[in-house]
């Protein structure tokens, strides 16, 4: 998985790449990441990246000229099948919600190219003839793109077969299987009073999987139980959760 990075502070992902699991990544050659400064693609003395707004207004807005010809140049390699193929993101709070499923499916690509933006916002030529996907983290605001950035990348290489010790561990994720994670403990079995649940030291596995997965029904019933109305449920999980006051949705005819 390559990842080319837009970004008029390419320092800003100097220690997330340098101290985190995806040093490893790229250290093995799972992952690759080209972090590329937009202002070296500014034609003036200064390196300027941001203009007044046309209309008048707050803030200052990035010009378009910078974006369009760095990305260009991040994607200079490829051919145009390739190209054409290759998910440009622009990360604005406009964007689309950034979830596993987003995450998924920008994974089945070669490559990503990511846009972050900066001050006020991005000429609107990049998200109207440049960017193919806008994403967003959430409803709030950030200071520029890098934050987001780092997050889908992160995400996106936990799913790159070798980052992860184990793609069971993958697949178990919160989220990932439909439902949040059941929780889980560690040594020592009893640390100033509070105790790790008695089966979980049983030894009985089929009880222990049982459990595990009732609490990821409860969690999931009370922290998102939006997630219940696509989660892959069988009988027994719906019986479970009915029995905590789980009222499936009806199936219009």
């Amino acid at each position: 998985m390559r990842f080319h990075i837009l970004t008029l502070f390419p320092d800003a992902f100097r220690g997330h790449l340098e101290y985190s699991m995806l040093a490893l990544a790229l250290q093995r050659g799972l992952v690759s990441i080209d972090v590329i400064d937009i202002r070296d693609y500014s034609h003036d003395p200064h390196n300027t990246a941001d203009d007044y707004q046309f209309g008048g207004g707050r803030g200052m807005v990035m010009k378009p000229e910078p974006v369009f010809e760095a990305t260009e140049a991040a994607l200079s390699g490829y051919s145009e099948a390739d190209r054409a193929e290759i998910p440009i993101i622009l990360f604005t709070p406009q964007g689309e919600m950034l979830t596993q499923q987003v995450v998924e499916e920008l994974s089945r690509a070669q490559a990503v190219a990511m846009i972050c933006a900066h001050y006020a916002g991005i000429d609107n030529r990049v998200p109207d003839f440049l960017a193919t996907r806008e994403i967003s983290l959430g409803d709030f605001v950030l200071t520029g793109g890098e934050l987001p950035a780092m997050a889908l990348i992160d995400a996106m290489s936990r799913l790159v077969p070798g980052v992860i010790g184990s793609p069971e561990n993958v697949a178990e994720d919160s989220i990932t299987s439909g439902l949040l994670q059941h929780p889980l403990y560690t040594r020592p079995a009893e640390f100033s009073g509070m105790a790790a649940p008695e089966i979980l030291l049983s030894g009985h596995h089929a009880n222990i999987e049982k459990w595990r997965r009732e609490q990821s029904l409860q969690r999931t019933l009370e922290r998102r139980p939006d997630l219940l109305a696509t989660a892959d449920l069988n009988q027994a999980d719906l019986k479970y959760l009915k029995s905590l006051g789980y009222q499936p949705p009806e199936i219009p005819e």
